[in-house]
């Protein structure tokens, strides 16, 4: 399960977002005009690493897909992946990555892809440390099922193409779509995927995978 703490954070996320999506490729909104539709949240086995995917809109239509990954020191090597750091009022500094570069978010969304995992429960939880569950705002789940094996994504090859960031080995594909189709058919054979539901979407493409 997933715990939100009641607290500050300094900058928010969309404000590192508004900073941060003007330099990517696939971007062509306008990050002044952010505006949430909502998140799904994972969890990371070892319980070090904050994982948490946004869906929301900038000044129109179009539906993007940031997953990012929360850390309480640099991630070694993800130089090129860091989007910033935050003051977060409980847990100290965080430095937050565009998680498709972070090896501990590829294993975990592939597993979720593979065997038909659903997002992480989430709880509040107050200063005095009481907790409540509540509704994740985006409902995720994995199109596959069974208990195949997770392939290795620790080191891989990072790639655009499109609106999608790709984390790429010798025997497995990784897609993260940015530009996120709500109205998306049924997986190509060969493939399976991440979808999202949120009110006025079902069955949305957050990500796919190959192996």
């Amino acid at each position: 399960m997933s715990i939100i703490h009641r607290t500050t954070l300094s900058p928010s996320k969309y404000e590192l977002l508004a900073a941060w999506l003007p330099k990517q490729p696939w971007f062509t909104g306008d990050a002044t005009a952010l505006a949430p539709i909502g998140a799904y949240r994972f969890d990371d086995p070892e319980g070090e690493v904050g994982l948490e995917g946004h869906v929301f809109r900038a000044g129109d239509e179009t539906v993007y897909h940031v997953p990012l990954s929360y850390r309480g020191a640099p991630l070694e090597g993800g130089e090129e992946f860091e989007v910033g750091t935050m003051e977060h009022g409980v847990l100290g500094t965080r430095w937050a990555y565009d998680a498709v570069g972070d090896p501990v978010f590829r294993a975990v969304l592939a597993g979720a892809v593979l065997h038909g995992e659903a997002g992480s429960r989430e709880f509040t939880e107050d200063a005095e440390g009481n907790q409540a569950e509540r509704d994740p705002s985006v409902h995720v789940r994995g199109s596959g099922d069974g208990d195949a094996p997770v392939p290795e994504l620790a080191a891989v090859r990072v790639l655009t193409e499109g609106s999608a960031t790709i984390a790429e080995t010798e025997f497995a594909l990784l897609a993260v779509h940015r530009v996120v189709a709500v109205d998306a058919g049924e997986d190509p054979a060969g493939t399976l995927s991440l979808r999202g539901e949120w009110p006025g979407a079902v069955g949305a493409l957050l990500a796919s995978l190959r192996v």
